[in-house]
């Protein structure tokens, strides 16, 4: 009886030892597993910690200068707080009938540090001076005028061209040896895209520049859009380019151009292929000369004679001392190859992106010009946006010829604004 006992007792109590130990083993996984969870987020934390610090120190090295911007912006606007600079500045403008546009940008900056960025007049004013000007020589105009409204809390789309460069302090090159220093987290962008997408050159990657871009020949960034982000393009009464129809008006002047040859200077700006035209170069209407600035190509031609478009056309744009825009289109009609565009073809890029100037290369604009001089006229508008208007139009009747083959190594194969309402404007011919 004893010994059937004890054989119980000793039964339970080596159960009671195995529940035991098996207890105290799962509680000791369970917790080596929440040790190692904690430790897991001890680390991220303390990387998160060393990251916010490194960012703490960055913002505490640019505080001072920007510290020293604000106190100098202060100074300046304490300056012309009373506005006797605005009123002597406006007074004295109003005397001039054609304000350029750096002065109308001027008395912008001048009534935004008079009067602030909310004030009506101030917001007018930089507007105006984007619609006044001229879109392809000054961006740097449009540029400060949209990033003055974008200041003053206006709903405006600053262009991607217009956008500051990111810091040199980070992914520049080290003050010790010169070498390329490349951010950590640049590093684990690179990562991030392991297909090497690369940086346009404004900001976006390529297959996302449609998405970046300020605007576009379709989609919806296309033309019946412009007038979302520049009025003039969707509410002007004389915009370029028009259907070329009669009835005509003469005229009695004449149209004399004097290009001179210079070093070819030929880029892909994302829109156009554009040759700059160094000082030299100048035509004269009705006597008045007017300095070539650039040309540039449209495929097929903006301008539609008699409801038919051209195959290209070349813009000749040019601008005189009083800041009046004048614009000589030259349509381009397939047949033989024009010499003068093979040799712009062989060195214009493909893509996007800096001016290209070969050494040793000389171009002479006249070459692109047709014998006779006979011209349509009006007057019109940019016809890219801003879409500025005042500008005066002269379009060849003669067309110059273009091969097939040059048509199709043009890199755009749709660049060109649909005609737009002639709303009672007069064409004129001589």
């Amino acid at each position: 009886m004893f010994k059937t006992i004890a054989i119980v007792i000793l039964t339970l109590g080596l159960g009671g030892a195995g529940y035991f130990g098996w207890t105290q083993k799962s509680a000791y996984g369970t917790a080596a597993k929440e040790v190692a969870a904690l430790t897991t987020q001890l680390e991220e934390a303390e990387k998160k910690a060393e990251e916010t610090a490194e960012e703490l120190v960055t913002s505490e090295e640019a505080l001072p200068p920007l510290e020293a911007k604000v106190k100098e912006f202060d100074a300046v606007k304490g300056v012309f707080a009373n506005g006797a600079v605005l009123k002597d500045l406006e007074a004295l403008y109003a005397k001039d009938k054609k304000l350029s546009t750096e002065k109308q940008l001027g008395l912008a900056g001048i009534r935004m540090l008079t009067n602030g960025g909310k004030d009506p007049a101030t917001i007018e004013a930089f507007l105006k001076a984007i619609e006044m000007t001229d879109w392809k020589g000054q961006q740097q105009v449009i540029c400060a005028a949209q990033k003055a409204l974008a200041a003053s809390g206006e709903k405006v789309k600053v262009m991607s061209e217009c956008k500051d460069e990111a810091p040199a302090a980070k992914g520049g090159k080290d003050a010790k040896d010169g070498k390329e220093s490349k951010d950590p987290k640049d590093a684990k962008a690179d990562k991030a895209d392991p297909k090497g997408k690369k940086d346009d050159g404004h900001g976006a990657k390529k297959d996302e520049k449609h998405a970046a871009a300020h605007w576009d020949y379709e989609g919806e960034m296309g033309p019946e859009h412009w007038g979302k982000e520049f009025p003039t393009c969707g509410k002007g009464k004389s915009q370029s380019p028009l259907n070329i129809k009669g009835p005509f008006e003469k005229v009695r002047f004449n149209v004399v151009p004097d290009y001179k040859p210079g070093p070819l200077k030929i880029l892909n700006n994302g829109h156009t292929i554009q040759v700059n035209v160094t000082p030299g170069s100048k035509i004269r209407i009705d006597g008045k000369a007017f300095d070539l600035l650039q040309f540039h190509f449209h495929r097929p031609s903006e301008e539609h004679i008699n409801g038919k478009p051209s195959a290209m056309v070349i813009h000749f744009v040019h601008k005189n001392e009083s800041g009046e825009l004048a614009v000589l289109g030259v349509l381009l009609q397939e047949g033989n190859e024009n010499p003068g565009i093979k040799t712009l073809w062989s060195y214009a890029p493909t893509k996007e992106g800096a001016e290209v100037a070969p050494e040793n290369v000389a171009f002479n604009p006249t070459n692109l010009l047709p014998r006779e001089m006979e011209f349509f006229h009006y007057d019109g508008s940019l016809t890219t946006p801003p879409c500025t208007e005042k500008v005066k139009f002269y379009i060849l009747k003669t067309q110059v010829n273009i091969s097939k083959e040059q048509i199709t190594q043009f890199p755009f194969k749709m660049n060109a604004r649909p005609v737009q309402p002639l709303n009672e404007r007069k064409i004129f011919t001589n």
